[in-house]
């Protein structure tokens, strides 16, 4: 079983990188690999742009990638309520090329953030956004006030029912 996971931040320390991560290497028995969204910076979308130099490559390496995984392991970051600029040109960029951007592939939507909100409304919005772009979201996982709750020199989530509740998740999955 392969997995790609990825933080929906171009933070070199992504909070939502660390969970995605972390979520991840819960899945026994399976292979991970885990996405930078710095590896597919593109020009901010725009048709004029797409007009002059079409289909960017970085659009179809980020979906070459999603083809390859039998789960995503998706962990959104908040910015001003909503997706970070980066994923949303990312997500601009691919679905020019595949509506579907992400496949009917099963997922792991998770948010997290500094607040005690876990990142709820961007979560919400990739909710009910995402299985218009091909997902299959089999379940969501927010950790709100990361610093408390998430140990990042060990890479894992320190509050005792969040960590269960999300090792559930991934239990109930694999089962």
């Amino acid at each position: 079983m392969k997995i790609i996971a990825f933080g929906a931040s171009p933070s070199k320390n992504s909070i939502n990188k660390k969970l995605a991560t972390y979520a991840a290497s819960l899945f026994e028995n399976a292979q991970v690999e885990v996405l930078d969204l710095n590896d597919y910076q593109m020009p901010i979308f725009s048709v004029d742009i797409e007009e002059t130099i079409g289909q960017h490559k970085f659009a179809q390496a980020f979906l070459d990638k999603i083809a390859t995984a039998d789960i995503l392991v998706i962990s959104m970051a908040e910015n001003n309520g909503n997706y970070s600029a980066a994923f949303k040109n990312i997500l601009d960029w691919c679905s020019r090329i595949n509506g579907k951007v992400f496949q009917q592939k099963p997922m792991l939507l998770m948010a997290t953030s500094p607040g005690g909100r876990g990142a709820a409304t961007v979560l919400e919005i990739a909710k009910n956004a995402f299985p218009r772009h091909g997902a299959i979201i089999k379940a969501t996982f927010s950790v709100p006030n990361f610093d408390d709750n998430f140990d990042i020199e060990k890479g894992q989530i320190t509050n005792t029912d969040l960590d269960t509740e999300l090792k559930q998740i991934v239990k109930k999955w694999v089962s």
